[in-house]
């Protein structure tokens, strides 16, 4: 539980700190939902529950989904402006 903490604490300082990098605030933003899914797991396993588990794979889903989504994005944003710095 420390651990999904610490990660999802990590998330949070690299999205406010990373604010000209794009692509550091989607890796921040993909730590952020691994540490909840970490947490979701551990919390089933210690309730011996199966929901949270299939809970967990819809949030893994969701996260890979939000990954292309960006990343299309930036390719797009960069053949608009060629560069992908979010301060001009």
């Amino acid at each position: 539980m420390n651990l999904s903490l610490f990660l999802f604490l990590i998330g949070i300082l690299g999205f406010i700190l990373n604010r000209k990098n794009i692509i550091l605030m989607i890796i921040a933003i993909e730590i952020m939902l691994l540490a909840v899914t970490l947490l979701v797991l551990i919390s089933s396993f210690g309730f011996d529950d199966n929901v949270g588990q299939t809970f967990s794979i819809y949030i893994i889903s969701i996260a890979g989904a939000e990954s292309v989504i960006g990343l299309s994005i930036l390719v797009a944003f960069y053949r608009l402006r060629g560069n992908i710095s979010l301060r001009t």
